[in-house]
Order: structure tokens, then sequence, then C-alpha cells
């Protein structure tokens, strides 16, 4: 309380005094002094301000000094919202928060093998396709929501949106302005050693459509190639988009694989982006769970030898069945030794050879030696074989 008394006092004592100055200087310049008055009356506001400040600093126990305001750099690094950072797997503080939900792809490791291929494949097709020395490589592998992807686009680009037709459903290609006029300029025939003309602010011609197209195509055939070890897919070419906003194949929040490749064609080249939502690889989830190709249907031959030798030695137990009759259960518990059950079926009628509730199959009763036998009269039914199958696995 009593620091508080005396910044209350200190407070008065500075207004008291910065009033008399601004009274004295608005006196001694008569009526030319109100601009001088003006000035004196700025400065007590801004002391008042000042001295404000302070008191309430020292009521909210703040200490002076201490308050620093934050830098844009520090808000984004703080929310994770650093756009510069082109790794969209190593977000940090409230994104990361947001985006903890989402599914990573290294969950599924066969893409890498698939997309592994793909590279391959289009290193040999675009070296046909551009009669170029063309390097493919891949920078990686992430997951990012689909509404986030469209917003990074950078523009101008041509989006090619595709359809999966065994998986039903769509993809994207993402084809960059420096890979599109690098194309260009191949295939009609540019000198090497000069940088591809980019000319901004124009749309892209007829010419630059056909031919990037025609390289979409040949993209699709590899990746159509790359995932048939896997499976069957056809890739086909559904229409071509400069406008991110026409090629929504998804929703904005929905989860996607991004493939991020470069193409060099030796001073000239570009990137292409591939993206594939969740929901067009939800068919084939399983086989993308895969740690290497045909793991889950593979033949495996030891295994096959082993069951078989295996089931030709199991034990069974076989029964012969002359007659089957139902009757109550009350006249069954009253049995009494001496009774007599007449069975339906003489010496020459078929007997019914079961495993189990299974039947096998039927023969003729006869004896052997001082041994009662049973000759089979028809082959084992396949029906039979599968149930005994299924009641051995």
């Amino acid at each position: 309380m009593a620091e508080e008394v005396d910044q209350e006092a200190m407070m008065a004592a500075w207004e008291a005094e910065l009033a008399a100055e601004a009274e004295a200087a608005s006196g001694g310049s008569g009526g030319g002094g109100g601009g001088d008055g003006d000035a004196g009356g700025d400065l007590a506001a801004e002391w008042e301000a000042m001295v404000g400040g302070g008191g309430m600093g020292e009521r909210f126990n703040v200490p002076s000094g201490a308050e620093r305001i934050l830098n844009q750099d520090e808000i984004d690094s703080l929310l994770g919202f650093d756009l510069s950072e082109d790794d969209y797997n190593e977000r940090s503080g409230i994104r990361a928060i947001i985006n903890s939900a989402m599914v990573s792809y290294e969950r599924l490791p066969m893409l890498e093998i698939v997309f592994d291929r793909l590279v391959r494949l289009m290193t040999t097709s675009l070296r046909n396709f551009t009669s170029d020395n063309v390097e493919v490589s891949l920078d990686n592998i992430s997951s990012i929501r689909f509404g986030d992807y469209l917003n990074s686009i950078p523009l101008p680009a041509i989006l090619a949106v595709f359809r999966a037709e065994e998986l039903d459903n769509y993809g994207l290609l993402t084809v960059d302005s420096n890979l599109i006029y690098s194309i260009v300029d191949v295939l009609l025939g540019g000198r090497r050693g000069t940088a591809a003309l980019r000319i901004e602010g124009r749309p892209y011609t007829t010419i630059e459509r056909v031919l990037v197209q025609r390289m979409v195509e040949v993209i699709l055939n590899d990746a159509k190639a790359a995932f048939e070890p896997l499976t069957p897919v056809n890739f086909n070419l559904d229409r071509l988009e400069t406008n991110p906003r026409f090629a929504a194949i998804a929703r904005p929040a929905n989860a996607a694989i991004l493939v991020k490749l470069r193409i060099d064609m030796e001073d000239r080249g570009g990137r292409v982006e591939l993206l594939l939502p969740y929901a067009t690889l939800e068919p084939i989830r399983k086989m993308l769970l895969q740690q290497f190709m045909g793991e889950k249907f593979g033949r495996d031959n030891i295994w096959e030898s082993h069951l078989a030798t295996e089931i030709w030695t199991t034990q069974m137990e076989v029964r012969a069945v002359l007659d089957e009759q139902q009757m109550p259960l009350s006249k069954v518990l009253n049995l009494e030794v001496g009774e007599t059950l007449i069975l339906n079926a003489n010496a020459e009628s078929p007997v019914q050879i079961k495993c189990g509730a299974i039947p096998l199959t039927t023969g003729r009763m006869g004896r052997k030696g001082h041994s009662i036998a049973v000759r089979v009269d028809s082959p084992l039914a396949s029906a039979a074989k599968r149930r005994l199958m299924q009641v051995k696995k």
C-alpha cells in the first residue's frame, strides 16, 4: 500500500508540474503561443500515459521492461504455420496437434517400392519421349490434407485430373511452370545451354497444353506399369486444369499421399507432383501394408510340402453307418436289456461311410477272414474333400 500511495503521489506531482509549465508557456506567448501550448499539452498527455502505464504495471506486479511483443517468425513457429518449410512431415506447435490424427504414409511400406519403380520407368520413358538425357529423382513422399495442398500450389501450373478405373476414384498430377516451358523447349527443338523462356501473365497456349498432355499420358502409363505387380490399375486422363479450384477431387480436410518428383534435362527441368487421396488407395490398403511384394498371397513351397506330409500321416476315425433312425427321447430313456431295434437294412443294403457328421462315400458290407469289412463302391465326394480340409484348418 505504501508503494501504491507513493506512486499516486508522484503521478499527481508530475501532473501539477506539467500543467504549470503548460500554463506558463501559454501565458508568456500570449495569443500567438497556441502552437506551443498544444505541444505542451501533447507532452503532458504522453507523460501521463507513461506514468499511468507504470502505475498499472506496479499494481499487477509486472516488472518494468518485461513486456515483449513476438515477431511474425516467432508466432509462425509457435503455431506451426511456417510456410517456408517444404517438409510437411516436420510440423510443430499447434499445427502438429491438429494434424496428429493424419495417417502417415510410412504405415504403407509398399508405396515406396511402387514409386521407386515409377522413377525407374519414368527415366526410361521420358528419355524416349524427349530424345534427351532425362534424370528423374524422388524428392519425398509425405501426407498432407487436400485443401492445404491446393492452397500451396505455385501458379501458373497445369493440373491433370486422372481416374483410377479399378479403384473407382481420382488422382491429381501437377506440372509446374518450369517443367512446362522446358518440355515445350525440348520438344520443339530449343537450343541446349539456354534457359527456357518464361512469359508470365498469359494463359498456356494450345500447343503447350497438348505437349504437356502427351507427357502426362506417358507418366500415367508408367504409373500403371509401376502398380502392375501389386494390382492392375488403369490411370486414364480425365481433364487438364489451370485453376486449382476446378481440380477439387476430394474434400479439403481429406488426407492424401503427395509424391514429389524432380525431372532434370541437363540444364533444364522442373517438378511433377503426384497426389493420391487415401480414398483412392483404400481398396488396395491391405496390399500396401505388405513389407515386400507378394507377402500376403505368395506361395511357400516348403510350407506346402510340410503340410502335405502332415496330412498324409494324420489319423482319422471313420464310421460305417448301416441305418439311422429318429425316435423320441422318452423311448430311448426307457430302453431295457433285451429289447430289439429293427433296422431298415439288409445284407445287400449300401453302407454310408462318414467322418464325424461329414458323409464321405458309400460301400457294401461283407466279411474278410474273421473280420467284418466294408468295400468302397464310389469315389470320395469333392464336397466332402473341401469340408474335411476346412475341418482340418
